[in-house]
């Protein structure tokens, strides 16, 4: 059967079955070339996508995640970590944790992904308009967050304060340290950094960064809070955010885990009746309440 320029043809080896898919099918990745990549910690790195035709994204945003291919390994889901505002490149922080992120913390100059998306829900930039804005970020979370602060500060005066507490396991764990010195020089902006566990050259505040929400400027009555990093890091945040003040109604998290496919059809990310690929990964805190409460979960 010929079905044409825009159909590929897949056989499934352990199935002995063929299956078609149109090009445009979000099944099937397109082809993106690395135009650089730089190193943000020991085991991070992160990728700068030339976002091109013809296999060009056409919109992405805050919050959103690609799936990256690497060929001859498989895929894995990465949130879009860079300046959302810039639509010719597509940036990707990954940690080296298992054998697809390893076989893109590897690529080269020059290399080829694939990639498709952008899926998923965004952080909601037009409801924060006119408050305060607390960001939570916990380790590599700060990657999936980092798109709202190149936002909020390209739009100001659309936002009141603004207010950032960073945690990180280790000084030489920190991501984007010359950035976050960067953000410490808007005067209009407040950015607090905690560490885990601290060398003999640090000289800033050790613990966990729930512990800087208190020491955070901001009108309860009138703050949305974003919240991103390991699960157990979110629950206390979450209830840190709660007892000082904060409506849960007004909190935003992001549960990027065990997500497989992109487009809700492994069930990896099943929770209830929702897919965090589908319906998240940005969620309203009340929407997903009650799986915190679950701790297998």
């Amino acid at each position: 059967m010929q079905l044409g320029y825009n159909w590929l043809i897949y056989m499934d080896n352990d199935s002995n079955s063929i299956m078609a898919f149109n090009r445009h099918s979000p099944l099937i990745p397109g082809i993106f070339e690395v135009k650089s990549k730089s190193k943000e910690t020991h085991d991070t790195w992160s990728i700068v996508l030339n976002n091109k035709e013809p296999c060009r994204v056409e919109t992405f945003n805050p919050g959103q995640f690609n799936m990256l291919y690497a060929y001859g390994t498989g895929e894995i889901p990465i949130s879009i970590s860079g300046d959302c505002s810039n639509q010719k490149y597509i940036v990707h922080t990954i940690r080296d944790v298992g054998k697809v992120s390893h076989a893109l913390c590897n690529l080269k100059s020059g290399d080829q992904v694939g990639v498709r998306g952008p899926f998923g829900t965004t952080w909601p930039m037009d409801q924060l308009k006119g408050k305060d804005v607390v960001i939570i970020g916990g380790g590599i979370g700060l990657a999936p967050i980092r798109p709202v602060i190149f936002h909020i500060l390209e739009n100001r005066d659309d936002y009141n304060r603004v207010a950032i507490a960073y945690g990180a396991r280790a000084p030489e764990e920190m991501l984007y340290p010359t950035q976050i010195m960067d953000w410490r020089s808007h005067l209009d902006m407040q950015v607090r950094v905690t560490v885990d566990s601290a060398s003999p050259k640090w000289h800033g505040q050790v613990g966990v960064v729930t512990t800087l929400i208190p020491r955070l400027n901001f009108n309860p009555d009138n703050t949305a809070a974003l919240v991103c990093g390991p699960e157990i890091m979110i629950r206390f945040a979450v209830k840190e955010l709660i007892s000082n003040g904060i409506n849960p109604d007004e909190i935003w998290v992001s549960m990027e885990r065990n997500m497989k496919c992109g487009i809700g059809l492994s069930g990896h990310c099943q929770m209830g009746s929702m897919f965090v690929c589908k319906d998240g990964p940005v969620f309203n805190y009340m929407d997903v309440e009650r799986y915190f409460r679950i701790k297998e979960l």
